[in-house]
Parts: C-alpha cells; structure tokens; sequence
C-alpha cells in the first residue's frame, strides 16, 4: 500500500505538458517489451472508438469483456491467476484517482510517458510481467480510457473461473477481518460458492452497521445499517416529510 501511495503521488506530481497549436503528433518512441516479458495475444478485433451514445456504450462494454477475458485466460494457462487478480486490484485502486484516470486517458500526454509511468508502478508494486505489458497495449491501442470496465469485467471472469462468490461489505468503518470472515462464511452457506472474496468499502452516511450485496451482478443485498432502521421507524410514524440530519 506504501508503494501505491508513493506511485499515485509521483504520477500527481509530473506536470501535464501543455497542449500545442498543431495536431501534429510526435513520433512515439518504438519499445519493444517482448525482450523481457511474455508477448500478450489478444484474439480479438481492434475495437473502433466509442462514438457515444447506447451503441458507443455496448461496443466499449464488447471490448472491456475481450481484454479482461483475453488476460485472464492467459494467467490460467501460465498458473498465475491469483497473483493477476492482485495486480488488477492493485490497478483498480490507482486508476479510482480521478486524477490518475484523466492523465493516461488524456490524448496531451505521450504514450512513451504513461508506459513509463506505467512500468514505474508495476515495478514497485511487483506486478506480473504479462500484466505490465498488457496496460501497455492499452496504452498503444488507445484503449487505457476503459481501464474501469476491464477491472470489473476481469472480476467477473475470475468469479466465473473459479467459483468464486463476491461480497461487497460497506460499513461506516473498516471492519475487523474476523468480521469479514464471518460474513464472508455466512454467504458461502447461502450461495453454496467454492470461494468468496470480500471487498470492503466505507460509507459515512450509514451513520452505523454495514450492508452486504453479493449474488449475479449484485442482486442479493442485507441491510444491516443504522440508517435503514432510521427511515423504517420514520415510515412507521409517517415521517416521510422530515429530512433526517446524519
């Protein structure tokens, strides 16, 4: 976690070079990973760009799905399935900084700067080689804008391949682990999972407690938080038209 902090404020820090008048691109800087890392083949068409719009919004979705399956399928067939899904976690918490996210997905910025930033990162956080060089044919197929879609996309086909329920946990504090545990066991019960993974989020206005969402896309939820007892009571005494201070 150090060294993600540490990256996420070295990426804060670089300047964003300043747009010029001309279109002009410069010519990119040819690096060649395949020295020291696994070639990725993605059997895939390249995707077009999203031109907005419900169609633009299925194509990226088409696309996300493509690359989260084509490097999942490739960390199977290497036995290194859990230790990518750490890096894509790893992924999913620097690219939440919106920050992070507009940098690389910025057309201003060179591609030979966000793969240096890019392996800068992986580095540290002692990412696979395959994962390091798949960020960087996002970067070159200028496709890094879907990073998001890939991560949730890439949860799914690891849930798929190896049986494995996800719960969401979202308390107004961290929760102990022996809690998670708990809750975690109590899904696997319900749900009959080989696995569960628990991920844990924070939410002030719960005002106490904690909800649990798991199940096909999140379909099954509990609610256990303070706040949903507030608005039953406020039911009951037909109070709907207080706004409750929490």
């Amino acid at each position: 976690m150090a060294s993600l902090q540490h990256t996420t404020a070295s990426l804060h820090s670089k300047p964003i070079p300043k747009a010029t008048n001309t279109l002009t691109r410069k010519p990119i800087l040819s690096l060649s990973f395949s020295t020291f890392t696994p070639k990725l083949k993605l059997s895939l068409t390249k995707p077009r760009r999203s031109t907005g719009g419900a169609l633009g919004a299925t194509m990226s979705s088409a696309a996300a799905s493509n690359y989260a399956t084509a490097l999942a399928d490739l960390a199977k067939s290497n036995n290194t399935l859990d230790a990518t899904t750490a890096d894509v976690e790893k992924i999913e918490q620097l690219f939440s900084d919106p920050k992070v996210f507009d940098y690389f997905s910025s057309p201003i910025i060179e591609d030979s700067t966000k793969r240096k930033l890019i392996t800068e990162f992986a580095t540290t956080s002692d990412f696979q080689p395959h994962t390091i060089n798949f960020l960087n044919i996002l970067i070159d197929s200028k496709r890094i804008d879907l990073i998001i879609d890939v991560v949730n996309e890439f949860e799914f086909v690891y849930n798929t391949i190896t049986n494995t329920e996800l719960v969401v946990v979202t308390s107004v504090v961290k929760l102990e682990s022996q809690h998670l545990a708990q809750i975690a066991k109590q899904v696997q019960k319900l749900t009959g999972a080989k696995k569960v993974r628990t991920k844990t989020l924070l939410d002030p206005s719960l005002v106490a407690g904690f909800t649990v969402r798991y199940g096909n896309s999140g379909s099954k939820f509990i609610d256990m938080s303070v706040k949903k007892k507030l608005e039953e009571i406020a039911a009951q005494l037909d109070l709907g038209d207080i706004q409750l201070a929490v």
